[in-house]
């Protein structure tokens, strides 16, 4: 492969400068532009220079399942192999379709086809033709793949009992290795034996037990071909058992997924499937899994073989039947209630690596369980959580997160016991934990401060996909750690190294670039390359819904970084995006009862549903204002004109607050008063008469009788203009069980406040308990709130 010297030029970043209420706008490029420069070596060199792999042009990182596998397959070059194949799908390159696979019926009668499917004889040129094509694919598929750090071993799980050496291919090296000569001298005779079953399978054995470096070079030699192809012609011959031990063989010998000796023992073992034990259909698969070969319609045969069977699988076949599960990335639907309740029967007998190896074949198949059977997993992990695996305990994590189960008592734990572990985790471990923290909405800081301090370090490790979902989630949390310029600067410089890989998963710069937005950071060069037209297009056409996340950028980008001269979203996608927008608000936000009774209510303290508007002023932040306008002086200023409403007199809503009564409305009732002492002290004069005699109380609002100001145009700026946005929050708006801000939400204020806004917070601790309490005092809160005396003051 050959290589070449690259200088890098540094990406600029733009930084959002902390602002006051009088909305600096800008993005500032001073010292915060330091941040995403690499920091210089001990030597105190100011530039650098990186030797770089060039890579083909369609280069594509895929995805790796067994991530934190760190023995792949009995040898070491076999662990070089990819194992992003699932084990149910077919292999597709890039740009090509892959039709959708369906498994077969628990009928026997839906495999006639295949038990009767003789195998083609193949000629022995053609087949050492065929192997050496595929060994030269593979190789070449070899130099496109990418290594992750790996430390964890997937099927820990196995060596928690003796019965899962029947259900499973071990992967370790043979005990005794035979000599290197012994190979050549099988080999030998391969020419003159005569064939038969006994024969071959004893050859491939003993070939399986050589040493490593032998193992390499053994495959692409032709009298291991010409061994392969006797056991082709005879592999009607094989007794079932051994047949199984020649498959079994062929892990260590590392032989090519699409070798054709694999293709003959698939059709072989799917014809003899319904003859097979359960355990040596597992064994099977597990062999399968081993080789990274992809085999849906064994999978499928199993599937259904295990369904009729049910009730004979014991505690061990269970477990490892989801571990094929996951790995095939397929969750039979007809199994679903099944498995959860033989979980539940067997909860407190599975060990904690086995719960581990459950959680994470439902999560790769995406196989949902219910709110119940989640949290017993949980409840037994929170209370053994130090005697469990990081590895397993990440993959309960995933369940956890999958599900959205919030389990306090376990989160509470991890909090604990899992900062002390971040050093040692690998990449994708600490990706999975500290995207649950985010995903569940909870804030850990001493879990972020640790996952912080220890990513610099590991970050090249990181895909474009880990990368990003760091960045969303530190900043979903709001959370910018202590080591905050090395973590955001390693973390971009990441970013731009994995910018070839945007073009195919465009979600991953999205996600990346939220995270950054809502902690106030705009690396430019990527943002322009993510608003330029033919990225947009590619958003347009992902299987994933990206047009809100591209929305929320271009108009973050707008706001915050005026001086941007990069690619920007064009006005007709704006306005798409806000039409559709708008109509998901109008549906599913507008409606929500606590905005519409704090609509109502704020028209009647105001006068007329002119004065106050229940609408979107950011509509990419996707959340609903309740805008109101004031002079400096604190008179309402009518400007929502869509209905049929002219401009009129203020009514009587005069109320006399007290400390007392306040205390009362954000605390809880005092001395013990009723309900209906406390609503005849705040009751609103002239409320149930229904006249206009009242006035209101605070000095700077309209007293009865008085004329409000002329009309203004809609939404022209009006001199001397106090413009409030009331954010009516609920708990989705905030850490989960605190009343620190979410990123999105973070991130509207701010936007709000550079436009001129002053933020009004009706927040839900205060709110919720309100809408149970009488009228008068939810009109008197929500007046207090528009009129507050400290706001208006720091507003003019």
């Amino acid at each position: 492969m050959a290589t070449v010297l690259m200088c890098r030029r540094f990406p600029r970043l733009s930084r959002v400068t902390a602002f006051s209420t009088t909305a600096e706008r800008g993005c500032s490029k001073s010292k915060k532009e330091k941040r995403d420069k690499p920091r210089a070596a001990k030597s105190g060199t100011e530039s650098e220079a990186t030797i770089q792999l060039l890579k083909p042009q369609d280069y594509r990182v895929l995805y790796n399942p067994a991530a934190y596998a760190k023995g792949r397959a009995g040898s070491q070059q076999h662990a070089d192999r990819d194992s992003s194949q699932a084990l149910g799908d077919t292999f597709t390159g890039p740009g090509t379709a892959q039709a959708p696979q369906t498994f077969p019926t628990a009928s026997s009668q839906a495999l006639s086809p295949v038990r009767n499917a003789l195998p083609k004889p193949i000629s022995s040129t053609l087949l050492e033709q065929t192997i050496l094509a595929t060994l030269c694919k593979e190789e070449a598929e070899k130099e496109k793949r990418e290594l992750h750090n790996s430390k964890e071993d997937p099927r820990m799980f196995q060596k928690g009992r003796p019965e899962y050496r029947s259900l499973s291919c071990d992967s370790a090296e043979p005990a005794q290795t035979l000599p290197a000569e012994e190979g050549d001298s099988i080999l030998q005779s391969v020419a003159g034996c005569e064939g038969s079953p006994g024969i071959l399978m004893d050859y491939f054995l003993k070939l399986s037990r050589l040493p490593a470096e032998q193992r390499v070079a053994l495959v692409s030699d032709p009298r291991f071909s010409a061994l392969c192809h006797r056991a082709v012609t005879a592999i009607r011959l094989f007794s079932t058992p051994d047949l199984i031990q020649i498959l079994k063989a062929c892990v260590p010998l590392a032989v090519p997924a699409s070798h054709p000796l694999l293709n003959m023992c698939e059709a072989e073992f799917c014809r003899r499937a319904w003859d097979m034990s359960l355990e040596q259909l597992l064994l099977v698969a597990d062999c399968w899994r081993c080789l990274d070969r992809s085999v849906p319609s064994y999978l499928g045969i199993l599937f259904s073989y295990a369904n009729l069977h049910w009730k004979d699988l014991t505690l061990p076949q269970f477990v490892q039947l989801l571990y094929i599960i996951g790995e095939g990335r397929r969750s039979p639907a007809d199994l679903a209630q099944k498995v959860e309740s033989t979980i539940l029967k067997h909860l407190d007998a599975f060990t904690l690596e086995e719960l581990g190896a459950i959680c994470l074949g439902l999560f790769k198949s995406l196989s949902g369980i219910s709110d119940h059977v989640m949290r017993r997993i949980a409840d037994r992990v929170s209370l053994q959580m130090e005697d469990m695996s990081t590895y397993a305990l990440v993959n309960v994590l995933k369940m956890l997160r999958y599900t959205r189960v919030d389990h306090l008592p376990l989160m509470r734990e991890l909090g604990k016991v899992i900062p002390a572990r971040i050093p040692a985790t690998n990449i994708q471990g600490i990706m999975h934990i500290t995207l649950t923290y985010s995903a569940l909405h909870f804030f850990d800081e001493d879990v972020l401060a640790a996952v912080a301090t220890s990513l610099p370090s590991k970050v090249s490790y990181c895909r474009s996909k880990d990368a990003a979902k760091f960045l969303w989630s530190f900043g979903c949390l709001d959370y910018e750690p202590p080591n905050e310029e090395e973590f955001y600067s390693s973390l971009i410089k990441q970013l731009h190294a994995k910018r070839h890989e945007f073009s195919k998963f465009p979600e991953h710069l999205l996600t990346a670039l939220l995270g950054l937005a809502f902690v106030k950071r705009f690396p430019e060069e990527l943002i322009d390359f993510a608003l330029k037209e033919e990225f947009v297009q590619k958003t347009r056409v992902s299987k994933y819904e990206l047009n809100k996340d591209l929305f929320t950028l271009g108009k973050s980008v707008e706001i915050e970084c005026p001086t941007y001269q990069g690619s920007r979203l064009s006005p007709q996608l704006c306005q798409e995006f806000t039409e559709m927008v708008s109509s998901f608000a109008e549906r599913e936000i507008y409606v929500r009862p606590e905005i519409v009774e704090a609509t109502s209510l704020l028209e009647s303290v105001l006068g007329g549903p002119e004065y106050v508007k229940n609408h979107m002023i950011l509509p990419h932040t996707r959340s609903s204002d309740l805008e109101v306008h004031l002079t400096t002086d604190g008179h309402p200023i009518p400007f929502n004109f869509k209905g049929p409403v002219a401009a009129k007199k203020l009514k009587d809503m005069g109320v006399s607050l007290t400390d007392d009564l306040m205390s009362q409305l954000i605390q809880g009732r005092v001395h013990n008063q009723s309900p209906t002492v406390v609503g005849n002290e705040a009751r609103i004069p002239g409320q149930e008469r229904g006249d206009a005699a009242g006035t209101l109380c605070l000095g700077g609002a309209l007293t009865a009788g008085a004329k409000s100001q002329a009309e203004p145009k809609a939404g022209r700026w009006q001199p001397g203009e106090v413009r409030l946005a009331l954010q009516v929050s609920n708990r989705n708006h905030f850490c989960y069980g605190s009343k620190r801000l979410l990123g999105l939400h973070c991130l509207k204020r701010r936007q709000l406040r550079l436009l001129g806004y002053v933020v009004v917070e009706i927040p839900f601790w205060e709110w919720f308990p309100l809408l149970k309490r009488t009228r008068s005092e939810k009109l008197s809160y929500l007046h207090y709130k528009v009129f507050c005396p400290t706001l208006l003051t720091r507003a003019a």
